[in-house]
């Protein structure tokens, strides 16, 4: 599967240091958004021919959030080092708003099944297989009250990887 199983990251850094963008949609009608909440791993295959799959968590209060929910797929994009910039205005700034990758240095590029950025060094394309909500009274207090106060909690979204670019 274009060599993902020799994919060799540092997944802790991927998403918490250098962050990553979600993209739903068509070329035509998209929306994208920064994370640091991931995780890449297998689920639900025999030993040793897992799927691969990569979860994201959204809130339901993002815009990105309803693309999520009407597309089958989604689009992970890392980038180099010289683009956080573009992903701190892409993270902080909403498409409800306008088109805010038009402030960032980011070009859209068209994929199968999705979008991506020319400027991505890795584009893991994934297609939903599971997704659901994170239960209010099952998440510990001290988080709940650092990031549930005022906002429901996040929805994650498990998505097999079904092209890596």
């Amino acid at each position: 599967m274009n060599g993902l199983k020799d994919l060799n990251v540092d997944i802790f850094k991927l998403f918490d240091e250098q962050w990553a963008l979600v993209t739903a949609g068509t070329p035509d009608n998209y929306n994208t958004m920064t994370i640091s909440w991931g995780s890449l791993g297998t689920l639900w295959a025999p030993a040793n021919n897992g799927k691969p799959i990569a979860t994201i968590y959204v809130k339901p209060i993002r815009h990105t959030f309803k693309y999520l929910e009407a597309n089958e797929y989604f689009t992970l994009s890392f980038f180099p080092t010289e683009y956080k910039k573009d992903l701190a205005i892409l993270g902080s700034k909403s498409g409800r708003d306008g088109d805010k990758v038009a402030l960032t240095q980011l070009t859209p590029k068209a994929v199968e099944h999705g979008v991506t950025f020319s400027e991505a060094s890795l584009t893991l394309v994934c297609r939903k297989i599971y997704s659901d909500d994170f239960k209010r009274d099952k998440i510990p207090a001290d988080v709940a009250e650092m990031f549930y106060k005022t906002e429901e909690p996040h929805r994650f979204y498990i998505g097999e990887v079904i092209a890596k670019l």
